[in-house]
């Protein structure tokens, strides 16, 4: 990255919707109705590809699956994919940018990949977690979420498991 992070990210429909490999719940841009300011940085890279690649490796990745859960739209044509394209397009030609990368995984529990889980079930894979004593890097996930990201979700989860922001 290239400096901090920028609080004036485009405005998409993200929420707490895909279950990760670390157990954790992680943000993802979701067919949700409500909508959050995003976070931005600048990559110290010299093309789109380089800022794919720098993101599919932050990220874990496999270089078979970067096609589908890399989003990416270029200034020079206008060309884009992944979820969010059309409002990122629109943030990114506002703030004079040349390209934009960003993560485009698809929402989904184990076992229902591609839904967005209700939150029941998001409830109750984080209350599983801490029956078992295997919450503490899923709960520190959740809590350290940049306080602007305040999802319907991540509301819930304040309320259920007091599970309040933690400033970073």
């Amino acid at each position: 990255m290239s400096g901090e992070w920028e609080k004036d990210g485009p405005i998409l429909p993200i929420e707490f919707a895909r279950e990760s490999g670390r157990k954790r719940i992680t943000l993802v841009i979701a067919d949700v109705p409500e909508t959050v300011t995003s976070l931005w940085a600048l990559l110290k890279v010299d093309s789109r590809a380089a800022a794919i690649d720098a993101l599919a490796t932050r990220e874990g990745i496999k270089e078979e699956n970067i096609q589908y859960s890399i989003g990416w739209w270029r200034k020079a044509d206008g060309a884009s994919n992944g979820r969010g394209a059309q409002s990122i397009t629109k943030w990114a030609l506002a703030h004079n940018l040349d390209a934009v990368v960003w993560t485009n995984l698809k929402p989904g529990l184990r076992g229902s990949p591609n839904v967005v889980p209700h939150y029941p079930a998001v409830l109750k894979h984080f209350r599983d977690l801490i029956e078992n004593g295997e919450h503490a890097d899923a709960e520190a996930y959740v809590r350290k979420t940049p306080l602007q990201v305040m999802t319907p979700y991540r509301r819930r989860l304040q309320d259920d498991l007091r599970w309040t922001p933690i400033p970073t």
